[in-house]
């Protein structure tokens, strides 16, 4: 089961962004961020967000390799392989 993220209204934001972003960053946990009592945006580590965004990069690459796949394309494993390392491996 997920986690409950941590809720803060942006006046909490305002008073106090430093603090807030050492919580986030120490937590490594999603923080919301709420206006007018809605969740307005989520607050989230510079390096949650790397790894986050490598996932995703990923997975459009599989996508996009499915779709090819479909369509009786197709690229060598030997390529597919090393732009996967080379993916992982950059940070």
């Amino acid at each position: 089961m997920a986690a409950v993220p941590e809720i803060i209204p942006v006046s909490d934001l305002r008073q106090d962004a430093a603090g807030t972003l050492r919580r986030v960053n120490r937590s490594k946990q999603p923080l919301v961020v709420t206006q007018r009592g809605r969740a307005a945006a989520v607050l989230i580590g510079f390096e949650a967000y790397q790894r986050a965004e490598r996932e995703r990069t990923i997975l459009k690459l599989l996508a996009q390799g499915e779709r090819e796949i479909r369509a009786g394309r197709g690229t060598d494993l030997e390529a597919v392989l090393a732009e996967a390392d080379d993916i992982l491996t950059r940070r």
